[in-house]
């Protein structure tokens, strides 16, 4: 159970999903389909975007609940969980203060997890106060229970990482909180960047990496 007795009930929880997307998606910090959200709810059910759909042109009927284990409590139409729900639940069953979780592709931060390199240089008070600092995680095939997997040893005393050549996850004691990290985690990358720390060079992801991403379009129904 949640340590937080004020926790959203779900018609809250669905408007703060529906929301804080939009902001994602007008702030450049996911395009088309990128990125999912999540929010705790009173019962400790957790309300998920759902898979394929951009974060800018979600509405509340898409949005799926499941419980801890991934089992789906409440959902409308055909709309499939995201496949990034086992991230979001790694989350939560690790950290019972934790209420919301943000997954996006912020360009920048996401920059620094293409080179796969730690946020650590306290040049910025801001982040420094709301994040700390912010490490990456090795890298996983996205989608996988690997992926989830990789941030655990991050989630105790870190409110954000960043997942190699993929993107940065960030967690909070409600929605807004996790969300804010986000903007946050971005600002700080790009003061990192403007104050001559560049995330170079990238890293390359290897052959067999390249293959085991590919093989993912199946589960994400992509065709080329």
């Amino acid at each position: 159970m949640s340590d937080n007795k004020n926790l959203p009930n779900d018609r809250e929880a669905r408007e703060q999903i529906i929301n804080i997307g939009k902001r994602m998606y007008e702030k450049n910090h996911c395009v088309a389909n990128d990125g999912n959200i999540s929010c705790r709810t009173a019962d400790n059910g957790v309300w998920v975007t759902p898979s394929g759909v951009s974060k800018g042109f979600m509405t509340e009927d898409m949005l799926i609940k499941v419980d801890l284990d991934g089992n789906v409590l409440e959902k409308n139409g055909d709309h499939k969980i995201s496949s990034e729900i086992k991230l979001h639940l790694k989350v939560y069953n690790e950290r019972s203060d934790v209420n919301g979780v943000v997954h996006a592709h912020p360009p920048t931060a996401t920059a620094f997890a293409c080179a796969r390199k730690d946020m650590n240089t306290p040049i910025v008070t801001e982040a420094l106060l709301n994040l700390g600092t912010v490490p990456c995680a090795p890298f996983a095939v996205p989608g996988t229970p690997e992926l989830a997997e990789t941030i655990v040893p991050y989630l105790k005393d870190h409110a954000a990482c960043l997942l190699a050549n993929h993107g940065a996850l960030t967690w909070g004691n409600s929605l807004l909180q996790a969300y804010y990290r986000l903007e946050t985690l971005e600002y700080y990358a790009t003061m990192l960047v403007i104050s001559g720390e560049l995330p170079v060079p990238p890293h390359v992801l290897g052959e067999e990496e390249v293959q085991a991403v590919i093989e993912r379009r199946k589960g994400y129904g992509i065709i080329l």
